[in-house]
């Protein structure tokens, strides 16, 4: 085979094709010659990096009217890994956002040679992905249930269809496919060269062969840049340096974490076939075979992402353009055979080259954008995770809107900076982690999986004590969290390996954890929850919180109020709960990956007050969730103090003794709308409560549980949770939580102004719940998130979390609905009355299952009768 397909063909004679696109379009920039023009002393903003980021963020940024912009390229204009790029533009991507992005790439890119007159090599071909697996299809499925809703088009083929309309694939081992016809292929680094001229056209300063050695920081915010060639001085910098990108951000003297790392990225590039492949021929992707395949000047292109990967540049080596690496054959040869089993025409085609090219990956597979929380004025764009060319028009345009609006237009959290701490900055930790990044992008993502690398990180002191006891682990933000218990005599590996887009092995072990904490007392660890204190010397703290959160926090000293900090158009900044410690102090509880952005969140908005104090106290505190009816007989044994109702009420703070421990912070709240205490204990005491509350509960029927129990009676109680029901769009009038504003009390606070408008005008979305009752749990598909909702045969929303309902023994799901006009296609006020008239479906996987909405939680589902003050907001997470 071999002797065949690698003839002795060597990249310089392999005619002018990619030479030149690499090469001699690259050296045709429209950009100035290097250095002959000098910097300027002074501009608004500052771009490093000209790949396909970088011009794409001048180009919107000159659109949008920011002209007194320079764009600073270390070497040459699109010479990095934009050079490199595969060129391929797809709209399949897991998550809503990063859709948007890809289709709106699109899109720009084929009106782009148009506006610029400067060819971008765009054609439309499709792409078809393609299933060996019934596990496979049904991914594809809920895809396309999605990108159909978008207005993206889309279709599941049989193995038939697949072969009409690329006759050259074997489609022996398929089980279906997807086609995406609108999918289309680019010369990526034209596509750049192309932005770059638009963005110069519209003002935009451009300056080759000029290297960025740190960004200047006063106080917190940029204010300049110094280069090999001078100073600029400058309100805003934006990082577009892919894979130096994490280095750049630690140049300064306020260094900028941007976790991110490279691996080596394979493709071949071979002769034209015998009868030349069409320019139209779509683009194959199939990633049980872990490879792609597209039209390449009538041959072929075709990479992948091998299951062990080559880390690359640890040590921060840095070039000034990034050249072909060294061709790795062996590497290769896995991809190389999965390439001809599934074109076998292929076997004698020459091979002009074996491209080895960098990528930058992030440790969750999205890409990172947004503003730094330490540096105001720093903005990053980076960590494409190898789809830079499908997300670059889309990726430049929310970041230069959220630089020129002050606020991204859309929900970016998934990709914003501020998910990650300094935790995940280590090189070791990403090294580690972008080895198994890589391969996940083409394996398969069923519901609850988890990163296996950089793992107890952070732990909770018990963390030993419950992982001896059976369990099972998940992580969120570096932390580790048990997602259930397994009991003696189970299967732990059989469990671990079940993972399936049906009912899971877990189900009967979380269920009877769920019977716990209804029936008895359950004692689940939330150590990884956020936790600060804020205090001041006068009366600072409350006045400063009180324009921050929507609730009033002025109550007595040891009452809880459930709130938020909300931004200017009223959506949630944050979701909390604050406990008031004594009149100048208080203890703020937030979700547990909201650790960067609440403090990022306080900072900005606080004064530079030296009275005021701020502290994370997250890693002082073990947070012990008691929950159950049994949990008040459980602490009232250990504290030798009455916990009825009666004497410690709902929603209370209260430093008391638990068995030889003091200063515990008992509060009566669980985050579940079950009965219950959370207990936050210093952590040099966390073993010895722990103990206590396990010895003493044995007689009440007590028992370790986990999250996944948790995130059952969280949403059959109809609790939201930031992050994946509630963001920065969301506002407390959509949800439900307008008793949690202070509205009427006079008082100004963050996103008032906003609300007040809302209220009179009404939403334009609601929160819903919905119990779907055609479902047959042990047969059919289980709703994840992201489900499509349909009202009387109408897409109206969807499902942002789901769960199974132990005690309504069906499937609930939580999403949004909205009204739209179906003639005008205009959004309409949502009422009540529109909700609970319709009839609804959810949309898994293609089959739609009947739902019953509910605007409030089912009677039926609460021991005693249920209090506006006594709803909570659930900060436990995925």
């Amino acid at each position: 085979m071999f002797p065949r397909l690698l003839p002795d063909v060597r990249w310089w004679a392999a005619g002018p094709g990619w030479r030149s696109l690499s090469n001699n379009r690259c050296s045709s920039s429209t950009a100035p010659e290097p250095h002959a023009t000098s910097l300027p002393s002074q501009v608004q903003v500052v771009i490093c990096g000209g790949g396909i980021m970088g011009t794409s963020v001048a180009y919107h940024l000159a659109k949008l009217g920011w002209k007194d912009v320079v764009l600073l390229e270390q070497g040459r204009l699109a010479a990095g890994s934009t050079r490199f790029c595969a060129g391929i533009v797809s709209t399949v991507k897991h998550i809503s956002i990063e859709t948007k992005m890809a289709d709106y790439s699109n899109k720009l890119y084929q009106q782009l040679e148009q506006e610029t007159g400067i060819p971008t090599g765009y054609t439309r071909t499709g792409s078809i992905s393609l299933a060996q697996t019934q596990d496979r299809l049904i991914s594809l499925k809920r895809i396309v249930s999605r990108l159909k809703v978008m207005g993206i088009p889309c279709e599941i083929i049989t193995p038939k269809q697949v072969a009409e309309l690329h006759p050259l694939i074997n489609i022996h081992d398929l089980v279906g496919a997807m086609h995406v016809p609108e999918d289309a292929i680019v010369s990526s680094a034209d596509v750049s060269l192309a932005l770059a001229n638009a963005a110069s056209r519209n003002g935009v300063q451009i300056h080759e062969q000029t290297s960025v050695n740190h960004v200047l920081v006063e106080k917190g915010h940029v204010t300049g840049v110094d280069t090999d060639r001078g100073q600029i001085d400058c309100e805003y910098f934006v990082n577009c340096a892919g894979q130096w990108a994490y280095e750049l951000g630690l140049s300064n003297e306020e260094p900028v974490s941007i976790p991110l790392h490279a691996c080596e990225h394979f493709y071949l590039l071979t002769r034209p076939l015998q009868k030349p492949l069409q320019k139209n021929t779509p683009t194959i992707v199939d990633p049980d075979g872990r490879i792609y395949i597209r039209n390449w000047q009538g041959g072929i292109l075709s990479g992948g992402f091998e299951k062990n990967p080559k880390p690359i540049f640890t040590e921060g080596r840095n070039q000034l353009e990034i050249q072909n690496l060294q061709e790795d054959w062996d590497h290769f040869e896995p991809l190389l055979s999965a390439l001809l089993r599934r074109m076998p025409a292929l076997e004698a085609l020459e091979i002009l080259q074996l491209v080895n090219c960098p990528e930058s990956f992030t440790p969750d597979m999205r890409c990172i954008m947004g503003e730094s929380p330490t540096v105001q004025g720093y903005f990053v764009l980076a960590g494409m995770n190898s789809a830079g060319i499908s997300f670059g028009g889309g990726a430049g345009k929310y970041l230069a809107e959220w630089m020129v609006y002050g606020y991204p237009l859309d929900n970016v959290w998934p990709l914003d900076l501020k998910r990650f701490g300094a935790l995940q900055s280590s090189r070791t930790f990403l090294r580690h982690r972008v080895m198994e990044v890589m391969p996940l992008i083409y394996d398969l993502k069923v519901p609850r999986w988890d990163f296996q690398t950089g793992r107890q990180l952070r732990t909770s002191p018990l963390y030993d004590r419950l992982d001896a006891q059976g369990a099972r682990w998940m992580e969120k933000h570096g932390f580790e969290r048990a997602k259930f218990f397994v009991p003696p005599g189970k299967d732990l590996l059989a469990l671990d390996q079940s993972k399936t887009f049906y009912k899971p092995d877990w189900f009967d072990i979380v269920g009877s954890e769920v019977k716990c904490c209804k029936e008895a007392v359950c004692v689940i660890d939330m150590s990884s929850f956020t936790k600060f204190e804020i205090s001041s010397t006068g009366d600072q703290a409350l006045e400063v919180l009180q324009y921050l959160f929507s609730n009033d926090l002025d109550v007595p000293v040891g009452h809880i109020v459930h709130t938020g900090m909300l931004n200017e158009r009223g959506g949630y900044e944050n979701d909390c709960s604050v406990a008031r410690l004594n009149k100048r102090s208080f203890f703020m509880i937030s979700p547990t990956d909201q650790q960067v952005q609440c403090w990022s969140w306080l900072k900005k908005h606080m004064p530079n007050d030296s009275d005021l104090f701020l502290e994370d106290v997250t890693w002082k505190y073990t947070a012990l969730n008691l929950i159950g009816p049994r949990a008040v007989d459980v602490l009232s044994e250990l504290s030798y103090a009455p916990m009825t109702s009666d004497h410690f009420p709902s929603l209370f703070c209260k430093e008391m003794s638990v068995g030889y421990a003091n200063g515990i912070r008992v509060m009566s709240m669980t985050h579940t709308g079950e009965p219950g205490f959370m207990l936050y204990i210093p952590i040099e005491y966390a073993l010895h409560v722990y103990n206590e509350v396990m010895s003493v509960g044995q007689k009440y029927g007590i028992r370790n549980s986990g999250y996944y129990a948790l995130r059952s009676l969280r949403i059959e109680k109809f609790f939201a949770f930031w992050g994946q029901d509630l963001d920065t769009f969301t506002t407390p009038l959509e949800c439900g939580r307008e008793f949690r504003v202070k509205l009427d009390k006079g008082m100004d606070f963050i996103g008032r102004e906003a609300l007040m408008l809302q209220r009179q005008e009404g939403v334009y979305k609601r929160f819903t719940m919905f119990i779907l009752e055609s479902h047959d749990t042990d047969l059919d598909l289980w709703p994840w998130w992201g489900e499509p909702i349909y009202r009387n045969g109408q897409y109206v929303g969807k499902t942002t979390s789901s769960a199974y309902s132990y005690t309504l023994e069906r499937h609930v799901c939580l999403g949004f609905v909205q009204n739209i006009d179906a003639e005008t296609g205009e959004a309409q006020v949502v009422t009540p009355d529109f909700i609970n008239r319709g009839e609804y479906e959810i949309d898994i996987a293609g089959q739609r299952h009947q739902a019953k909405a509910k605007l409030y939680p089912f009677s039926s589902l609460f021991t005693q009768r249920r209090r506006k003050d006594e709803m909570e907001l659930g900060f436990q997470g995925k």
